[in-house]
């Protein structure tokens, strides 16, 4: 009868520790996004303007925090510089996220913009040591492709924008074995089926007078309008998918429809 109390005893305080694993909730997560204007977040006073990095916090569950350190007009070379990669650094615990999306001020080699440009071979350097460092923390680094511009040829074809520095994303990501959202492809392709004339819908492009914030109107074929940083959010969850990243698993269940 003793030895029958006791395994059933046992039984039954390994079912509550089992319980108890099955119930314990996941365990939190930071996402840190760093990059460019593409990414960043902007002041009301220059909407519609958004980087993608805006709605993509809306897009998971209440375990993942974004924390999104992109920086209007920063490379590689000048997020180092300026010192905004290290409060990251510091703050890094093991399981976050680095997203990091460089390449469009990298790339800029008009003399107006020599302050921020980088060649290939250091913005291939400075990849590698957000990579490095991130996963010394015991951190998940994610590279993205820079997201393209809007340029279209006279037969309506889609140009690539970025593809020296594209292809330096890519060739880092097999180097290194880090996953990569190859978001210049993906959003090309988005530019492309919607056309020279309806792909203005995504980027910031106002005529005189229609929003307050651009009493002149504004042509810009590289940032988005809130629309389209929110179809660009909609690309990389997609990747993020598509690599089968855990953070799959927190992105928000949509609501079945009626």
């Amino acid at each position: 009868m003793t030895k029958r109390i006791f395994s059933c005893g046992c039984l039954l305080g390994l079912f509550v520790l089992a319980s108890f694993s099955l119930s314990k909730p996941p365990s939190k997560r930071k996402v840190y996004l760093i990059g460019d204007s593409t990414v960043a977040h902007y002041e009301p006073s220059r909407y519609p303007m958004q980087g993608w990095g805006m709605p993509f916090t809306y897009f998971f569950d209440s375990t993942v925090t974004v924390v999104n350190k992109a920086r209007g007009g920063r490379s590689t070379r000048t997020f180092l510089s300026e010192g905004l990669w290290q409060p990251v650094y510091d703050s890094l615990q093991a399981g976050d996220y680095v997203f990091m999306q460089f390449g469009h001020n990298d790339e800029a080699k008009e003399p107006q913009y020599a302050a921020r440009y980088t060649p290939l071979p250091d913005y291939r350097k400075n990849l590698l040591k957000f990579i490095t460092e991130t996963k010394n923390k015991k951190a998940l680094p994610v590279l993205i492709t820079p997201v393209t511009r809007m340029k279209f040829d006279a037969a309506g074809k889609a140009l690539e924008t970025h593809e020296e520095y594209s292809r330096a994303v890519r060739e880092i990501a097999k180097q290194t074995n880090t996953p990569l959202l190859d978001l210049d492809r993906l959003s090309l392709q988005l530019v492309q089926r919607r056309g020279p004339e309806y792909a203005k819908d995504l980027f910031n492009q106002l005529e005189p007078g229609e929003h307050p914030n651009y009493p002149e109107g504004i042509k810009d074929n590289t940032h988005f309008s809130e629309f389209g940083a929110r179809k660009m959010a909609e690309l990389v969850l997609a990747e993020v998918k598509a690599q089968k990243l855990e953070l799959a698993n927190r992105i928000r269940q949509q609501s079945p429809k009626k």
